[in-house]
């Protein structure tokens, strides 16, 4: 069962809000009346998001580049900018 807590009272129970939501489902908190959050179990978490996977990975997934555009991208100007006095 849904229930809604004040955000007030969802701070201070905030164990059982989140025990509430791993027994009974999601629990709505409201400010000042109007629903702003809801907090749900980590299994509904990852039952909804099934395949999210790291930026790591994404960036590891990506195209594989060969040793000329490796070395274009790792060239570096030995150019340190301009000496400032202080």
């Amino acid at each position: 069962m849904v229930k809604s807590w004040a955000l007030q009272d969802a701070k201070a129970r905030f164990s059982e809000v989140v025990r509430r939501a791993n027994v009974d489902g999601p629990q709505v908190v409201t400010y000042r009346g109007v629903e702003k959050a809801v907090v749900i179990s980590a299994d509904e978490f990852r039952r909804l998001h099934p395949d999210r996977r790291s930026f790591v990975d994404a960036l590891l997934e990506g195209p594989t580049l060969d040793d000329g555009t490796v070395d274009t991208i790792n060239r570096r100007s030995d150019d340190r900018g301009r000496k400032v006095r202080l």
